[in-house]
């Protein structure tokens, strides 16, 4: 059985940091792509980052770029979210969320592209 799950949320302050992972199990995953979304209360599920399945590219929402890294370690099968200088607008619902390359063709960021996903883990960003 394929599972992925998320770790690493928490309640912080603006501008600190916080580290997120997420850790698949239950088949190979050499040729995923990984990905993290988020919803807000009361919003649509967003992209946030991805990172290729090779590892090499990585994409990010304008709303994190410069402020949140993505990266994975295959050895490892697990993918992570390095986030600084979080805002309250941050909040939310963080998603791991894992796809092949074939299903992804070039689109990383629409959500249906991605097979398996996690149950999510709650970062709150104080004021």
């Amino acid at each position: 059985q394929v599972q992925v799950a998320e770790s690493g949320g928490g309640l912080v302050q603006a501008g600190a940091s916080l580290n997120l992972s997420c850790v698949g199990s239950g088949r190979s995953f050499r040729t995923y792509t990984m990905a993290w979304f988020r919803q807000a209360p009361g919003k649509e599920y967003e992209f946030v980052a991805a990172v290729s399945w090779s590892g090499q590219n990585q994409y990010y929402a304008d709303s994190v770029k410069g402020r949140f890294t993505v990266s994975k370690d295959s050895a490892k099968d697990t993918i992570y979210l390095q986030m600084s200088d979080v805002r309250p607008d941050d909040t939310a619902v963080y998603y791991c969320a894992w796809a092949d390359r074939t299903n992804i063709m070039g689109d990383y960021v629409s959500g249906h592209k991605y097979t398996y996903w996690g149950q999510g883990t709650q970062v709150i960003v104080s004021a």
